[in-house]
């Protein structure tokens, strides 16, 4: 396999559930749509794919060879998606409490 591809394999499997929660992040709530909360959306979301990419890279070079190289995707696919969802899900409460207190 391509080594690029095998080091992104996680990436190109989950970006289309990404783009699906990225999307839903995004337009729920649809009010207020206030430019600090299109900034806000966005950095979210940047966040968390970078985040995303940090720990995959980091889990995959982490993980023991030992077991072989589909130890490797396997653990840098489970962090990887972990970590993208506790951004998510931290960038969605933050928000929901910062738009409580702005109503």
């Amino acid at each position: 396999m391509n080594p690029f591809v095998e080091l992104n394999l996680a990436l190109i499997l989950f970006l289309p559930w990404f783009a699906i929660l990225g999307a839903l992040f995004w337009m729920f709530p649809r009010q207020p749509r206030t430019a600090a909360r299109k900034l806000f959306d966005g950095v979210s979301l940047l966040l968390a794919i970078t985040s995303f990419l940090l720990s995959l890279y980091w889990s995959h070079a982490s993980a023991d060879p030992v077991y072989g190289k589909m130890w490797q995707q396997v653990l840098a696919t489970a962090v990887g998606y972990g970590v993208f969802l506790a951004v998510l899900t931290m960038a969605f409460f933050v928000r929901r409490r910062w738009l409580s207190r702005s109503h």
